[in-house]
């Protein structure tokens, strides 16, 4: 009998300590649950990773538009896109981990009766804003895409959405999160990664986002555009330190992307070196970025041609700054809030002179990489780069010096050559197609969307790389 007792008793305490034998069976480890913070955390780390990503599987802007070449693999900068399926590789990030996770960090705060209705608010309009800047990449990618019938999982098939009307249900969203945003109250904390908490430094960022949306449609419904930035052209970024900055850590898997494919810590790969077109430009105008861009080679600047095999050890390269493990990734900057303010100066007297701005936007790039005002001030007193003595009309004085101020950033700087048409860029050698103005539908969407996919394939003039986007009119 007491040997019984022995071993009935550890067994009688042991079933005390759960409510149920389901509760055996779950991996403290790996939560079935997941807080609306970490979903939020998630999306901003995984749409930052995307657009910083260097990448051939995925981004391959920056051979687009030339600010690199490639030393070996040919394909990306020709404009293959299919051998690695970049289409896909773009798209399904954005879909499954970034929108997917803003939309159950959205219910989830909904559905939280800890916290406050403000703190709920200010929540839901950070998501919101998260989600305006993701859905806009993937139009000015895409053109018509899957939106309103889009992350549901009982829609096998959603239909595309017209490009221009989900811009205009874009603009509806974020102005209802301007609305809402309260700064002084709480939201996501340290969870946000972005801002760490910070809601006034979110509101400028919503604010900035609107003037990018706006700008981008300018020659496509102008009345839009203009009113647009006349709402927001006062109340965006003011200096770097608003910069939509994610900051990333020296360790994996937080690291930035860029060092898993440059940096000697991480890589013995050596497929990347500058590109000829923008250090031409540079070089030019004696750039007092370019040793912030770019490696040196015996005290000389010297890019690689687009679609040929170029030499690692006799050209430069990405700056050491860049593709250090901790670089920051830039999603929007204070200096293009300059240059959309100076465009819409020159288009219709919004905010005062455009030179100033122009002015602004260039000093604030100068300044941000590392140069000083009195750098920045020599360089816009060369007549090439001046406002007022420099080539062209506004579109090409902005466009060829925003190029450069979008260094790196390769998404945003292939949106603006096709929107403003500088600087003019000439194919790579022995081009696979034309200059890509948008990415082809991803094969998967034909195997299971094919009636949706096909008809809007048909309503953008056809899925091809060449096909122009309703905004990208000249």
């Amino acid at each position: 009998m007491k040997k019984l007792l022995i071993f009935i008793l550890p067994v009688l305490l042991l079933a005390s300590c759960a409510k149920s034998l389901e509760e055996y069976n779950i991996d403290q480890k790996r939560p079935s649950t997941v807080a609306a913070g970490s979903l939020f955390s998630n999306s901003l780390k995984q749409i930052s990773d995307i657009q910083a990503s260097p990448s051939v599987n995925n981004n391959v802007f920056r051979f687009w538009t030339q600010q690199w070449a490639a030393t070996t693999y040919q394909d990306e900068p020709r404009y293959n896109i299919a051998t690695r399926n970049i289409p896909l590789n773009y798209w399904t990030p954005m879909y499954r981990e970034v929108l997917q996770d803003l939309k159950e960090s959205r219910r989830l705060t909904d559905e939280d009766a800890s916290i406050t209705p403000e703190v709920k608010a200010n929540r839901v309009a950070l998501t919101e804003i998260v989600a305006v800047y993701t859905w806009s990449v993937l139009v000015n990618t895409w053109g018509d895409v899957p939106y309103t019938e889009a992350l549901n999982p009982e829609i096998n098939e959603p239909k595309y959405d017209d490009a221009a009307t989900i811009y205009a249900d874009l603009f509806k969203r974020l102005d209802a999160a301007i609305a809402q945003l309260t700064p002084a109250n709480a939201n996501f904390g340290g969870a946000d990664l972005l801002y760490k908490g910070n809601g006034g430094a979110w509101l400028k960022f919503a604010h900035s986002l609107k003037m990018k949306l706006a700008i981008t449609i300018a020659d496509a419904d102008e009345t839009t555009a203009r009113a647009a930035i006349q709402a927001s052209f006062d109340k965006g970024f003011t200096s770097n330190a608003d910069n939509a900055a994610f900051e990333y850590l020296v360790s994996t898997p937080n690291n930035n992307p860029i060092s898993n494919n440059l940096n000697s810590m991480f890589t013995a790969r050596q497929d990347y070196v500058a590109g000829k077109t923008i250090i031409d430009k540079m070089n030019a105008v004696s750039d007092p970025r370019r040793p912030f861009y770019f490696t040196a080679v015996n005290n000389n600047y010297i890019g690689g041609l687009q679609g040929v095999n170029n030499s690692f050890a006799n050209l430069s390269r990405p700056a050491n700054a860049i593709i250090a493990p901790d670089f920051e990734a830039l999603l929007m900057d204070y200096s293009e809030v300059e240059f959309i303010l100076a465009e819409a100066a020159a288009r219709w007297g919004i905010a005062g002179s455009p030179a100033t701005h122009y002015n602004n936007a260039i000093t604030a790039s100068i300044t941000y990489w590392g140069g000083t005002v009195a750098d920045a001030t020599t360089y816009l007193g060369r007549p090439a780069v001046a406002y007022a003595t420099a080539a062209g009309d506004y579109k090409q004085k902005i466009g060829e010096q925003k190029y450069l101020a979008l260094y790196n950033r390769g998404y945003d700087a292939w949106t603006e050559w096709r929107r403003l048409d500088y600087p003019r860029l000439q194919p790579a050698n022995e081009a696979l197609s034309v200059m890509p103005v948008r990415l082809t539908y991803i094969t998967s969407e034909y195997t299971l969307n094919r009636v949706n996919t096909e008809a809007a394939a048909a309503a953008i003039g056809g899925d091809e790389v060449g096909t122009k986007l309703f905004w990208d009119k000249f």
